[in-house]
């Protein structure tokens, strides 16, 4: 799944914002309350809200550097091992 395929309004939401829709999603799915193309519709939904924050995160951690001061005195940055 690519991000052009993304919905232009989840392309547009905040981290925080797409990982709450996506908690009443699971929610409302785990009532069992809807109809069957609901639950379609909240599930194909929900898998584009989660790639949306997993590629929030990716970008978040690719700002995050590590500083370091080599043996020569030279500083150095380095990703950060958040894994």
């Amino acid at each position: 799944m690519s991000d052009s395929k993304i919905p232009a309004d989840i392309r547009k939401m905040s981290f925080e914002d797409a990982l709450a829709e996506m908690e009443e999603i699971v929610r409302d799915l785990e009532s069992g309350n809807g109809k069957l193309d609901e639950a379609i519709d909240g599930y194909a939904r929900g898998a584009h809200l989660k790639k949306h924050c997993q590629a929030k995160l990716k970008e978040a951690q690719g700002k995050i550097d590590k500083i370091s001061l080599g043996p020569d005195g030279d500083i150095t940055a380095e990703p950060a091992d958040i894994d």
